[in-house]
């Protein structure tokens, strides 16, 4: 079994009428990607990462709390548990269904 590493970001409040606490995590593959990206891709990305519950979020099929984020042609793959999501990757539309 290979060895997570996982990077915290932040906590957020989220939600109205119930405060939750939502906890952002990256794994170094993600990570690698948005540090290769240019800087308006970056924008991008934090952007819609940081709206998370929120976008234009779909459940993989088939695997139980797994989910994808669609921002132009990158799909953000992560996985939410409790009030934990962990970004797993960032791949662009094509390869991003290949290793499920």
């Amino acid at each position: 079994m290979e060895k997570k590493q996982i990077y915290k970001r932040q906590v957020k409040d989220i939600g109205r009428k119930e405060k939750r606490k939502l906890q952002i995590e990256y794994k170094k593959k993600a990570v690698k990607y948005i540090n290769c990206c240019d800087k308006d891709t970056k924008k991008r990305l934090k952007k819609a990462i940081e709206a998370l519950p929120f976008g234009d979020i779909k459940r993989l099929s088939g695997l139980q709390n797994e989910y994808r984020l669609r921002v132009g042609d990158l799909r953000v793959l992560f996985t939410k548990e409790n009030n934990i999501i962990t970004i797993n990757d960032i791949l662009p539309r094509g390869q991003a269904y290949n290793n499920l």
